[in-house]
């Protein structure tokens, strides 16, 4: 990967040292920039660690649907649904919430898939680079993970739009039953009746050790981490010249925003006010099974993740709207261990940690990527919701070709700060 001669060796400050903000300093290092992070916790310490581990190329459909719509009163009563809300946080939530029902619109979901399968079907390429740059092998499997449901006939019909996407992108997948199901994971309980294998997707262990393994690549190849604030942009002569944050300013040539569900000020900085919401998101790590799984499965009803961690058994749970600034309500995914119990008899409940983070969405279920209107040296590169972890190293590619003047090779209209969002 080289760059222009006038493209090479600017300062660039990367706010958010997360998955994608790690990915694109490494991917500018190779273009022979000069990379700081500036974030005020560890790399991957954030809500790059808590996910379920899979790479999921077989993500392409929007979060908010026209089908979730209908359900959406039955789920907010429900208190083990995978939709939680805060009834308190309820008046700032609701622009949010009338955007994505817009967004559920026939035309704009079509346009949604397509322009997520854009970045999906790119994901394993660039993860695969930076795995080999890392030598993070041993950390992946190819296991694909399974939807699994208690009765065949639910199963069916839920994931019969899904199913619909991936014939319509090309993404593999198998239908099995239960025997079949069973076959692959005998820990599972035998009331599963059948499951929907995504086969395309990888699992990682580990997801924090993937992100701490490329960021002290990043520190070998030179990179900073500067443990500061971001609070705003310094100006000079009416161009952006660096970040202002608690501990001084940080000269750069270009300024990089992947800070995730804390980017938006920021990006309002940089004239950009995005309608940015933190999807909270909940697991907890349970011992490792006697009898272990070997791939993530999702377990439909009501709709939950039980992943193989390197160090125990995660479950995560669904989403939680409320500000960023209330305080996390456990309760959620603890509700969960009963039902937990009925997909994998052999469970153990007993909860060894819990975690909370927070997914950065946009109410078109498409992440911001691209250069800011007002600045042209400021690059935003956020709002992956529930695909960060699948999409940051695609991401930071698409950053380092903007950096450098090159073509990224795909239309970056649909993802464009200055998008409508109705």
């Amino acid at each position: 990967m080289s760059a222009g001669p006038a493209a090479a060796g600017q300062r660039v400050a990367v706010v958010g040292a997360g998955i994608v903000g790690v990915a694109a300093g490494l991917f500018l290092q190779e273009d022979g920039h000069e990379v700081t992070l500036v974030d005020p916790g560890e790399p991957g310490s954030g809500t790059s660690s808590g996910n379920a581990g899979i790479i999921s190329v077989s993500s392409i459909m929007p979060i908010v649907t026209a089908d979730i719509l209908t359900k959406l009163p039955a789920m907010l009563a429900d208190p083990v649904a995978p939709l939680q809300l805060r009834w308190r946080d309820l008046p700032g939530l609701t622009p949010w919430l009338l955007r994505a029902a817009l967004a559920t619109r026939r035309g704009s979901v079509e346009r949604a898939m397509a322009a997520i399968h854009g970045l999906t079907s790119r994901a394993l390429a660039a993860h695969e680079v930076l795995i080999q740059r890392a030598g993070a092998g041993e950390l992946f499997t190819s296991n694909g993970w399974l939807k699994v449901g208690l009765d065949r006939a639910r199963l069916e019909k839920g994931t019969a739009a899904e199913r619909a996407a991936l014939d319509r992108f090309g993404v593999p997948y198998e239908v099995l039953g239960r025997d079949e199901v069973l076959d692959l994971e005998p820990a599972l309980s035998s009331e599963v009746k059948g499951a929907l294998w995504l086969t395309a997707n990888r699992e990682i262990r580990q997801p924090r050790a993937y992100v701490e393994r490329l960021a002290a690549l990043f520190m070998e190849r030179g990179g900073v981490h500067r443990r500061d604030v971001a609070r705003g942009l310094a100006m000079a002569d009416g161009r952006v010249s660096g970040l202002l944050t608690t501990e001084g300013t940080i000269a750069a040539d270009s300024v990089v925003i992947a800070a995730g569900a804390f980017a938006g000020r920021l990006a309002a900085a940089a004239g950009h006010r995005l309608p940015l919401q933190a999807e909270r998101g909940y697991h907890l790590m349970l011992p490792t099974l006697a009898s272990p799984l070997h791939r993530p499965v999702y377990c439909m009803d009501p709709g939950f993740v039980l992943a193989p961690m390197a160090h125990g058994l995660r479950l995560t749970s669904g989403v939680e709207l409320a500000s960023l600034e209330a305080p996390p309500d456990f309760s959620i995914p603890r509700r969960l261990l009963p039902l937990a119990r009925r997909y994998l008899p052999g469970l153990d409940e007993r909860v060894l940690s819990e975690w909370q983070g927070f997914r950065p969405s946009l109410p078109d279920s498409l992440p911001v990527i691209g250069r800011a209107k007002r600045h042209a040296n400021v690059y935003l590169a956020f709002g992956h919701q529930h695909v960060g972890l699948t999409l940051g190293p695609v991401t930071g590619r698409i950053i380092a070709d903007l950096v450098a003047g090159r073509d990224p090779g795909l239309d970056l209209t649909p993802y464009r700060p200055d998008r409508p969002f109705w």
